[in-house]
């Protein structure tokens, strides 16, 4: 099963597919019922090579006969109603406003409704004296310039009113000093102060060996789309990769007026 992931994961990176809705004659669309009852019969029959696939969920889509799959591993493709073609890519609904796509709407909600479930204890918060206007998730890893780079933008970003919320994302694995040393920050009394002494370079004192969510985050950042650090989710779920300036994650928020 895992080399049949890695396939489908290697496809969504190499290939991407425009699809555009069908117009279908009211009287051939199937009826809720049967749209439910084809989605439950593909999640539980789904198979590659007389192997199961480890399907999350099955969902309609606004194609007539094409459903989204999407896999314990976060990954997703299209299928149609009796899983013998595949499509990888993205769907596309071709509305009068322009191109929306479907795909990744899907996938930020998807994200932005993971993130609400984490407990703010799990977190390390960095906040202004005010209420937030909005607030930011970032995937962070302590060896990362560019992390480091948005860390000294924290104080512009709380004083503009966006609250970040950092998560454990140690780029080189669990096994790499990077993971050791954002244990011991989350091991911390005051994570935020173990927070700015590792941005800064200096050595994190205390023990990495308490009971601590580091090890949850780096698997959960990769299971949301995240592959280096760092990595900024929106309120809304988008994610994005790398450093942005403050001006920018502002007008990206919609706070610029403000």
């Amino acid at each position: 099963m895992q080399n049949i992931t890695h396939e489908a994961e290697l496809m969504m990176r190499q290939r991407r597919f425009l699809v555009f809705p069908l117009l279908v004659a009211g009287s051939l669309l199937p009826v809720a019922a049967q749209a439910d009852a084809v989605a439950e019969r593909l999640a539980e029959s789904l198979s590659v090579n007389g192997q199961s696939m480890p399907v999350e969920a099955v969902t309609e889509t606004p194609m007539a006969g094409v459903y989204q799959v999407r896999l314990e591993s976060g990954e997703s493709f299209y299928s149609n109603a009796d899983g013998s073609h595949f499509l990888v890519g993205d769907l596309y609904e071709n509305a009068p406003g322009g191109l929306v796509n479907l795909t990744e709407k899907e996938q930020n909600q998807a994200r932005a409704d993971v993130l609400a479930n984490v407990p703010e204890s799990e977190l390390v918060v960095f906040r202004g004296a005010d209420e937030p206007k909005a607030t930011v998730t970032v995937f962070t890893d302590p060896t990362c310039p560019y992390c480091v780079r948005l860390h000294d933008t924290i104080p512009e970003l709380n004083e503009r009113g966006i609250a970040v919320h950092y998560m454990a994302f140690p780029r080189a694995g669990m096994a790499s000093a990077a993971a050791t040393t954002l244990q011991q920050v989350w091991c911390a009394d005051n994570r935020s102060e173990a927070m700015n002494r590792a941005k800064e370079g200096e050595a994190v004192s205390g023990a990495a060996s308490c009971d601590n969510p580091v090890a949850g985050q780096y698997d959960l950042g990769r299971a949301l789309g995240v592959q280096g650090t760092p990595a900024i989710i929106l309120p809304d779920g988008q994610l994005v990769p790398g450093f942005v300036p403050p001006e920018r994650l502002t007008a990206m928020l919609g706070l610029e007026s403000e």
